[in-house]
């Protein structure tokens, strides 16, 4: 599969940090510091495209269950090349029970792509400064996360993952999602203004993915920016593609090139209880199982789930 870096971008004015770092001169060596790598690493990052709709067909593989939203990129991504806009869609949310693959699905899909992926767990997030920085003024400030992305990184699009955003927590003063309001819409994202670093940053060509187990918690304005997705726990057949996936890319990632290339139905039983999520430490405890008693095929009883507290199997 072949990856076109069709063009780059400049995410932010050279002139404009400039300014900022002689204006910060003598107040904090460490936004100093962060200006001047601002200057040294420049404005242009990397904007990625698939280099045809078919790109995106081993994602469908490999999360045959996430079908419906790889069905929409896939047409966003013929439109892309269809005209000379890129590969830019809103912002997307999958919801769905506990293990499903949310987080292995966007992963996956930066690795598609070609470009970065950053997550931010927003459980029990209590503050927006972990996303848009806190003022230079304050003890122990420091830039947040979307701009120390863009800015450390190599691409203008990585893909930013908000995991389990229903359960961010704050106040009136202090709202975590509020700075999404900016973010989630193109026009003032191409403004967005890190608090740390005070400089206009481009932040629109960011692949947002939230995730959540549910809608309640998340405000009506921030579910009209995004096109949400419900994604069901695989189907028995849906569960014996993903094993057989993920036993594949362990065996390229092992280099264990004498075992068998294919799980056989036995196996792929037993793990008919297991979640995406948890999928690959099962198949790798088998693998080792497997070594451990000479072999180079991965039997039933090598397969040892053992649920954690508080966990129970996905039925199919």
């Amino acid at each position: 599969m072949s990856i076109t870096l069709a063009r780059t971008r400049s995410l932010y004015d050279l002139a404009d940090v400039q300014g900022a770092l002689e204006r910060s001169k003598g107040r904090s060596p460490e936004l100093e510091a962060f200006y001047e790598r601002m200057l040294d690493t420049g404005a242009e990052r990397f904007v990625t495209t698939p280099s045809s709709p078919g790109a995106l067909a081993p994602l469908a593989e490999e999360c045959p269950n996430f079908d419906e939203v790889v069905g929409d990129l896939t047409r966003y991504l013929g439109l892309a090349h269809a005209g000379d806009g890129g590969f830019n869609v809103m912002p997307i949310l999958l919801l769905g029970d506990p293990g499903v693959g949310k987080t292995h699905f966007a992963r996956r899909l930066a690795k598609v792509m070609q470009t970065e992926c950053e997550l931010i767990s927003m459980n029990a997030l209590s503050a927006g400064f972990v996303i848009t920085g806190s003022s230079a003024s304050w003890k122990g400030a420091k830039c947040g996360k979307v701009a120390e992305r863009l800015v450390r990184g190599q691409y203008a699009n990585p893909v930013v993952v908000l995991d389990e955003v229903e359960k961010a927590s704050g106040s009136s003063q202090s709202d975590p999602l509020a700075a999404l309001y900016q973010l989630l819409e193109p026009e003032t994202a191409r403004v967005f203004r890190d608090e740390y670093i005070d400089v206009e940053i481009d932040a629109s060509q960011i692949f947002w993915i939230l995730t959540a187990n549910r809608t309640e918690g998340i405000p009506a304005p921030l579910l009209n920016r995004m096109a949400v997705y419900e994604v069901p726990a695989p189907t028995a057949e849906q569960a014996a593609a993903i094993a057989q996936g993920i036993y594949a890319a362990l065996l390229r990632e092992l280099k264990l090139v004498k075992f068998a290339g294919r799980l056989d139905g036995a196996v792929v039983d037993r793990l008919a209880g297991v979640s995406p999520r948890d999928m690959r430490k099962t198949l790798l405890d088998a693998l080792g199982y497997a070594v451990a008693a000479g072999r180079q095929e991965v039997l039933a009883d090598d397969v040892r789930v053992k649920p954690g507290p508080g966990k129970s199997r996905i039925g199919f």
